[in-house]
């Protein structure tokens, strides 16, 4: 695993008092209660799913389970908690700890004094001061628990050590040229440089170079790919073309623009009409939390006749960029223009 990244360094007072160990999120390792603490939520989710996966890759029968601690009722927990029948190993997910009901702290705080066999518990707690008698029983070591301490990447050397160990779980390769040009890219938004590493590791065969790097987002720190797409989404039309210009003229290729493009519209279509909220949902869209939340701002103005035209010019685009048409550039400004109308047909 990396080094913790920036995790001693902000819980630093709370380590001295703590009785559990407390790790970075690419540490995470099962324990009876696993507690996911701090502000920066796409380490917590990596670090939900890093669990998830070992835990399923020991035993494939693996039983889980989510609950949002804002909305709980007595007894769901020792409920889920229960032993079954078959006897499966369970992992229960509970989320908003920091919003938690009266009745899941009770029924936590008496969950701690005898955790379940072959359960593993995971709380998600995102910082302030509600569950505070909860978090200080974990800490001291009731429920033989660790902490997962997730906290806000300020520093460039994290952001790249994050980025670099995206990478590193795919089994692909990025030169430290390209992983700089990368994080200087998507510097204030993290999970955009998640999303980002995502796109190159599905996309771009081979090693990752800084010449992909320039190809895919412009090898310009101030324009991206993303910044692009967000300005035309949002109906910025202006500040979009102008955004496109500069990224084309530092180098861009539009294929990988059209991709930016069709990555964002594509979960919007997803997250459209879905009602809900939570893990439950994310997962049954294949995507993380995060990414439905983006969406569900994204689409404000948006309808679903709209989304169907910025489809269906998505498509059109793509294959103009690849040599349908002779003017890739055109057919960019055209989508952007389709974008930024929000799929309307103008009157």
């Amino acid at each position: 695993m990396a080094a913790r990244a920036g995790a001693t360094r902000a819980g630093t007072t709370r380590a001295k008092a703590a009785a559990i160990p407390q790790l970075s999120w690419n540490e995470i390792r099962p324990a009876p209660v696993v507690l996911v603490s701090g502000a920066e939520t796409v380490l917590a989710e990596r670090a939900s799913t890093m669990l998830r996966d070992f835990l399923r890759s020991e035993d494939p029968a693996l039983e889980v389970s989510d609950l949002e601690a804002d909305g709980y009722r007595r007894g769901e927990l020792l409920t889920l908690a229960s032993p079954s029948l078959f006897g499966e190993p369970r992992l229960i997910r509970v989320t908003a700890v920091e919003r938690a009901s009266d009745d899941f702290l009770i029924d936590a705080l008496e969950y701690l004094e005898q955790t379940a066999d072959g359960t593993t518990l995971l709380l998600r707690h995102a910082g302030g001061q509600r569950g505070k008698k909860l978090l200080d029983a974990i800490r001291a070591g009731s429920g033989a628990g660790v902490e997962i301490v997730c906290a806000e990447l300020k520093r460039e050397s994290e952001k790249q050590d994050f980025a670099a160990a995206e990478f590193r779980a795919a089994g692909r390769r990025i030169d430290a040229r390209a992983l700089r040009a990368l994080v200087a890219a998507f510097a204030d938004d993290l999970a955009e440089l998640s999303a980002a590493c995502r796109q190159l590791i599905a996309d771009a065969p081979g090693e990752i170079t800084e010449a992909v790097v320039g190809r895919y987002y412009g090898g310009r720190v101030e324009t991206n790919a993303f910044a692009v797409a967000d300005a035309a989404i949002a109906g910025r039309h202006g500040e979009a073309l102008v955004a496109l210009r500069h990224a084309l003229d530092s180098g861009a290729d539009p294929v990988p623009m059209v991709a930016a493009f069709a990555m964002k519209v594509r979960t919007m279509a997803k997250v459209s009409g879905v009602r809900g909220g939570g893990p439950q949902v994310a997962s049954s869209l294949g995507l993380a939390p995060w990414q439905v939340d983006r969406a569900r701002r994204d689409l404000a103005g948006w309808t679903d006749d709209g989304l169907q035209r910025a489809i269906e010019s998505l498509a059109a685009t793509d294959a103009a960029v690849k040599g349908a048409e002779r003017d890739p550039v055109f057919a960019l400004e055209r989508l952007v223009g389709v974008i930024a109308a929000r799929g309307r047909t103008p009157s």
